[in-house]
C-alpha cells in the first residue's frame, strides 16, 4: 500500500513524498528513524490513472512508437528514469502521457518498470507488462523494447488491414438503410393520400409497404426506443464472458468468415508466442499470456487446457492439434520447430505467411461481400420502388377504360 507523508526536518525542510507500506505505523516508524517530525500521513488513492470516457483510446500504433522510443533511449546509455521523463514531455496521446507520468512517477518510488505497469493495465498490454519484467531479469530491457516495438508495429497493420476491408461494407450498408427509411417516411407519405383518395383496391405489396410507412412516421418514437435497448443489451451481453463466449464461437463457426478469423487468430498466436519465446518466457506462462491476446474466448479457454496438458507432460505440437481451431500447418510446423530447437523462429516465420494470408483473405471477402450488398440493396429498393408504381399503374389504365 502506498502512503503519502509530509514531515519536517531538523533543520526545518519540509519534507513531501511516499513510502510502500502495510500500515501508518510503518511510514511512522521510517520517518523518526530519520528523525523527521510528521505533519501527516494519508494513504494515496491516486495510484493509478483515471480514465474517463472522453480519453482517447491508447492503440497499437501509440505502444509500437513508445516502445521504438524508449528503446532507442536505453540502447543509447539513457537511464529509465530519464527515459519516462523525455517521453511524457513528446508524447502526444493525452492517455498515454497520463500514463507515462505515473509511470514516471512510481519508478522514481522504487518500483520497477514493470511493477509500475502493472499498476496502469488498462493503458499498458499485459503482454508488454510480462515481457518488461522478463527483461528487467535478463538485463536485456532494451532488446525487449525493440522486439514489443516489432510485435505492436506488426500487430497495428493487422488491425488497419482489418478495418479498411470492413469500411465499404459499414458505408454501403450504411447508406442502404438511410435510403430506405427515407424512401419510407418522406417519399411513401406523399402517395398516401393519393392512393386512399382512388379508390382502387391497392396491391398486395403496397398495402405491406403503407403499413410499414405508417408504423414508422406515426410510432418512430417506439422504433428508436426499441433500437437503443436493443443496442445497449447487445454491448451488455457482449461483456459478460458467457456472452464473449457465444459471439467469438460464432466468429470460428460461420462460414464465409470462419477461414479469415481463424487466420487472424493464427498469425496473433504464432507472433506472441515467438515473441515470448525468444524473450525467455516460459512455455506454459507464454500460453497463458497468448491466450489473452489471441482476442477470442473461445480459444482462449482451450489454451489454458492446453497449458495444462502441457504442464503434465505433452508436447505443445500434440495440444495446438487438439484444439481443433489453428490450421493443419500450424501444429506441423510447431513440431519441426520442438523438433529442431528453434520453436520461436518456426513460429516467427508462421505468423509473416498467416499475417499475408489473412491480406489475401480479407480481399477476397471483401470482393464477395461488395456484390452481394449491392444486390441485398437493389432488391430491396427496387421492391419499394414497384410497389408505389404498380398503382399508379393501375389509376392510369382505369383512366383509359
Amino acid at each position: 500500500m502506498i502512503y503519502k507523508y509530509k514531515a519536517v526536518s531538523e533543520n526545518g525542510q519540509v519534507l513531501e513524498g511516499y513510502f510502500e507500506a502495510e500500515s501508518q505505523t510503518d511510514v511512522l516508524t521510517m520517518l523518526k528513524s530519520n528523525s523527521y517530525l510528521p505533519v501527516y500521513i494519508e494513504e494515496d488513492l491516486n495510484t493509478d490513472v483515471k480514465l474517463d470516457i472522453f480519453s482517447k483510446k491508447v492503440n497499437k500504433k501509440d505502444i509500437a512508437v513508445f516502445c521504438r522510443q524508449f528503446y532507442t533511449m536505453i540502447n543509447a546509455g539513457i537511464g529509465i528514469v530519464k527515459s519516462l521523463d523525455i517521453l511524457e514531455k513528446q508524447t502526444e496521446n493525452k492517455t498515454l502521457k497520463k500514463g507515462i507520468a505515473a509511470l514516471y512517477e512510481d519508478v522514481q518510488k522504487g518500483f520497477t518498470l514493470s511493477e509500475a505497469m502493472k499498476k496502469h493495465e488498462k493503458i499498458f498490454p499485459s503482454l508488454l507488462v510480462n515481457m518488461v519484467e522478463a527483461g528487467e531479469v535478463s538485463g536485456s530491457l532494451d532488446v525487449i523494447m525493440e522486439r514489443m516495438a516489432v510485435h505492436f508495429e506488426k500487430e497495428n497493420k493487422l488491425e488497419n488491414k482489418i478495418k479498411t476491408a470492413l469500411v465499404y461494407p459499414v458505408a454501403l450498408s450504411i447508406v442502404a438503410l438511410a435510403v430506405v427509411i427515407f424512401l419510407l417516411t418522406v417519399v411513401m407519405p406523399t402517395f398516401i393520400n393519393m392512393f386512399e383518395s382512388s379508390g382502387l383496391a391497392l396491391p398486395g405489396p403496397t398495402q405491406a409497404l403503407l403499413t410499414i410507412s405508417n408504423s414508422l412516421t406515426q410510432y418512430w418514437y417506439l422504433f428508436v426506443s426499441m433500437t437503443i435497448i436493443l443496442i445497449v443489451a447487445f454491448l451488455t451481453f457482449k461483456k459478460t464472458d458467457d456472452g464473449r463466449r457465444f459471439l467469438d464461437s460464432l466468429k470460428i463457426r460461420i462460414p464465409g468468415v470462419k477461414k479469415t478469423n481463424v487466420k487472424i487468430i493464427t498469425a496473433r498466436f504464432s507472433r506472441t508466442l515467438s515473441t515470448l519465446l525468444s524473450s525467455g518466457i516460459p512455455l506454459i506462462q507464454s500460453i497463458e499470456v497468448v491466450g489473452r491476446i489471441v482476442g477470442n474466448k473461445v480459444v482462449q479457454d482451450r489454451l489454458n487446457l492446453a497449458a495444462e496438458d502441457i504442464s503434465k507432460g505433452v508436447s505443445l505440437s500434440k495440444t495446438i492439434k487438439d484444439i481443433d481451431i489453428f490450421p493443419p500447418m500450424v501444429d506441423s510446423m510447431i513440431k519441426i520447430g520442438e523438433e529442431s530447437g528453434s520453436l520461436d523462429e518456426i513460429l516467427y516465420k508462421t505468423a509473416d505467411f498467416y499475417d499475408d494470408e489473412v491480406e489475401v483473405a480479407l480481399q477476397k471477402m471483401t470482393t464477395l461481400l461488395e456484390p452481394l450488398l449491392l444486390v441485398f440493396m437493389a432488391i430491396v429498393i427496387g421492391f419499394i420502388v414497384i410497389a408505389m408504381a404498380m398503382p399508379m399503374f393501375d389509376m392510369v389504365n382505369t383512366i383509359e377504360i
